[in-house]
């Protein structure tokens, strides 16, 4: 059985999004390269014919990633699921560091989404393992460098 990869929607709209613009503009721009480079003769010693196959491999190599996690993805909407105040994939987390009373709020995510400068955390990470099937006024407690950093779930969003 092939093991699903969990995905939100926006996360999958973006790999479709890419997968279109590689397969409609890119595949054609760098086609197009290839035929210009093998018309400028000697294939050994061209440049160009060798940067656009090279460039042509990426595409295919990337055309082909995106089409398997898309194939293997369960699209998860948290948007269309209760919200009970427990953490789930694809919650948004508001938590309080117990140490500095500051508090931080992240969304978690699959792999291919984390971006960790705008607050979106991968569901394999340690906070958001810490995190999953935890609820509101929880403590957790997350294994940093520096040690081990202890937060309150503060509230728990299905946005």
């Amino acid at each position: 059985m092939i093991k699903k990869i969990p995905m939100t929607v926006l996360g999958a709209a973006m790999l479709r999004d890419e997968l279109q613009r590689l397969k409609t503009i890119d595949r054609p721009r760098v086609i197009d390269a290839i035929a210009e480079a093998r018309a400028h003769g000697d294939l050994k010693e061209n440049a160009e014919y060798h940067a656009a196959r090279e460039q042509q491999s990426f595409i295919e190599g990337r055309i082909m990633e995106i089409e398997g996690k898309l194939s293997t993805s369960q699209i998860i909407d948290v948007t269309q699921i209760a919200n009970t105040g427990k953490v789930i994939f694809g919650t948004t987390v508001t938590l309080l560091n117990n140490q500095t009373e500051t508090s931080v709020t992240y969304k978690i995510v699959g792999e291919d989404e984390a971006d960790i400068n705008m607050s979106k955390i991968s569901v394999s990470s340690p906070i958001a393992r810490a995190m999953i099937g935890k609820q509101v006024d929880d403590t957790i407690e997350v294994r940093t460098p520096e040690g081990v950093t202890a937060y309150d779930i503060v509230q728990v969003e299905h946005v």
